[in-house]
Order: C-alpha cells, then sequence, then structure tokens
C-alpha cells in the first residue's frame, strides 16, 4: 500500500532521520529531551500533527524511513526488536515480525482513545486477538476509468480483457495484487498455495498483456488523470487523489471480489522508549487528528470516531460504504513455493507487456 499524501506507501524513499542523525529512541542527547524513533514511510502523517505532538508532549520525533516492508523486517531482526520505538507497515510483514518475537504486547489501558478503532479493521489475519497492534490507514485494489474513452461499461476485472482497451490499461507493480486479479478471474483466492492454480492464472494474464500500456506504483493516478491511460487498477490513496482532481471518473468495486489491506502501527519488542510510543498512538487516535492523519494519508479511516470529522470533501473516498465489508479478502503470506511461481508469472508476463 501503498503512503504519503497520494502517494503509494511501498515508493517511498529512504529517508534520513528528520530529528537525530541515527535511529535510537530514548533520549535526544543533544536537548535532553525524550525521543520517540519513528519507523514507517515517507509522509505517513502531516506536519501538523508531528509539530503538535512535539509541542504538547515534549517528545521530540525521529523520523526513519523505510522504502519496502521487507527492508524494515530486515532492520529491525537486524537490531534483535530495539532501535525503534514504533513501526507502522502493512499487515502481512506484521504477521511475520509477530512470529519472530519482534512485536511487544499492547497494554491497552494506556491508550485512553483506543475505543474510536472501527471494529471492522480489527481482529484481522495478522493480530486475531488484537493483541499488538493499532490499524492506521486501510486501502483496496480498485478499478478507475474514464467513460468518455472507454467504450464498455467495466464492472470486474475480466472486463479489462477486452480488446477495446488495447494499450490503454495501467496497473500497479504489485506482482501479488496483478496475479491475484487473475485469481479472481478464475475465481481462485488471492491466497491459494495450489501452485496449478497460480500457472493457470499466469496463462489467463498473458492474455491481458496487449491491453497494458503502463505497470507502476509511483504516480498512476496521474496518468489516467492526464489521459495516458483510459483505465487503471490503483490503490485507494491513488483513486482518492485521481476522482478529486478528475471527478467524472468511475471508480469500480470489482464483482469478482475485493484485495483488501490494512496498515497498523506496533512497538518493537525491545523498543528503548515505549511510552513515547504510546503517547503518539494515543494521540493520533484522537478522533479529530485521526481525521487530519487520514485526509492526509489519502486512505480509509481506520478510526470510526474520526469519521463525522472528515470533511466533506474527503468523506466519499476515506469512509467505507455500505455493505463494504462483503466479499473482501486479505492478500496474506504464502507458501514459499507458490510465491516462487508467482514471481514466475510476473516476470513472463511484464516480457509479454513489453515491460
Amino acid at each position: 500500500m501503498k503512503k504519503n499524501g497520494f502517494l503509494f506507501i511501498a515508493l517511498a524513499l529512504l529517508l534520513l532521520p528528520l530529528t537525530g542523525a541515527f535511529a535510537g529512541g530514548g533520549r535526544d542527547s543533544r536537548a535532553g529531551k525524550q525521543q520517540l524513533t519513528l519507523f514507517t514511510w515517507e509522509g505517513m502523517f502531516p506536519q501538523e500533527i508531528i509539530d503538535g505532538f512535539e509541542a504538547e508532549t515534549g517528545i521530540t520525533i525521529n523520523y526513519v524511513g523505510f522504502d519496502y516492508d521487507e527492508t524494515m523486517l530486515t532492520r529491525l531482526e537486524t537490531a534483535g526488536g530495539g532501535d525503534y520505538d514504533l513501526i507502522i507497515a502493512d499487515d502481512y510483514i506484521i504477521e511475520t515480525a509477530i512470529a519472530k518475537g519482534l512485536v511487544q504486547k499492547l497494554d491497552k489501558s494506556r491508550l485512553s482513545n483506543y475505543g474510536n478503532i472501527n471494529p471492522i479493521y480489527q481482529k484481522q489475519f495478522y493480530d486475531p486477538a488484537d493483541e499488538y497492534t493499532v490499524p492506521y490507514g486501510a486501502g483496496v485494489q480498485t478499478i478507475v476509468y474514464d467513460p468518455a474513452r472507454v467504450r464498455i461499461t467495466i464492472t470486474g476485472y475480466a472486463d479489462l480483457w477486452d480488446p477495446s482497451l488495447a494499450d490503454s490499461v495501467g496497473i500497479i507493480a504489485n506482482y501479488r495484487v496483478i496475479n491475484g486479479m487473475a485469481l479472481k478471474v478464475l475465481g481462485q483466492s488471492y491466497n491459494t498455495n495450489d501452485l496449478a492454480q497460480i500457472r493457470a492464472a499466469g496463462e489467463r494474464l498473458l492474455g491481458l498483456a496487449p491491453n497494458i500500456r503502463i505497470i507502476r506504483d509511483d504516480g498512476l493516478e496521474n496518468d489516467l488523470i492526464s489521459g495516458e491511460i483510459a483505465a487503471a487498477v490503483m490503490y485507494t490513496s491513488q483513486v482518492t487523489n485521481a476522482k478529486i482532481e478528475k471527478p467524472d471518473l468511475e471508480v469500480v468495486f470489482p464483482k469478482e471480489g475485493i484485495g483488501f489491506g490494512i496498515m497498523a502501527g506496533f512497538i518493537p519488542s525491545k523498543a528503548p522508549n515505549a511510552d513515547a510510543a504510546y503517547a503518539f498512538l494515543n494521540y493520533i487516535l484522537d478522533p479529530r487528528r485521526g481525521a487530519q492523519c487520514f485526509e492526509n494519508l489519502g486512505y480509509y479511516s481506520t478510526y470510526s470516531g474520526s469519521d463525522p470529522y472528515i470533511s466533506a470533501e474527503f468523506k466519499e473516498f476515506l469512509t467505507l460504504p455500505e455493505g463494504f465489508n462483503t466479499d473482501m479478502e486479505m492478500i496474506q503470506n504464502i507458501k514459499s513455493e507458490a510465491e516462487e511461481v508467482h514471481e514466475l508469472v510476473w516476470t513472463a508476463f511484464k516480457s509479454a507487456s513489453g515491460k
């Protein structure tokens, strides 16, 4: 997913800390103040939230960025669960971090605003008992198209194979999402470990290649806004940006089912300053501040307490429609053999697409 005021999470640049020259919580030796080392993607919070937290608590934020979830996990493992006080990452990688003993259980008594969380985003596969995480934004893989440039009515993934869309479709560059799109067209799960099913989806995907014009994560919405492509499969933050810039675009929740993902915050097992992490989590769980965060982020609000405070401009895009939680499936970790076949399928598809 994506994570910066409409930029996809996974392609954020690796940042130097905003306060301090190295990772590590505890105290800022230069000022004698407490410090929160926050490890996540670039631009996950509006500057007003960062500044407000520091002013209210006296805790300085040492913002350290990563590019991919896997980069985060490697660095957290190397640190033995230390160095960082609060991490925000994607659901599937959090499941792995918990299994490796790198995450500490939450003391919810220290989060007075915990009740603002929307229960739809709780008790998910990566934290089924809600022991370790606080959700922070959610998204889906959505089809968006320009009805002025598309001659068919798109209702699901299968419509993207229509010959009238030749050389006019853009897709994100997440192979589990796109390979999974073909699996859903064939009536299978995103998370199948059946190698024959994954290969069959790969064969189906090759038929989409003539329609593909662009494969990329960062800025795909701009290609739709400009008219470079007529239809796209995009992340929620990109859809939000595209619809605000070009309201006549059509948004489609695919009839085959919706791929769904959640970002969440967790405190590493040996966080140097867990107190600061609790303070920041509780700060952003405040309903008004949460609304401010989600408007900046461009993903679905995971705090039902914040929904009433989201401005009219954004409400359509950042709160779930009625009945949305039907036919949703979260993309989860699968067996290594299945991942290997996915990678082969993806390589063949990109080659056939000329990308």
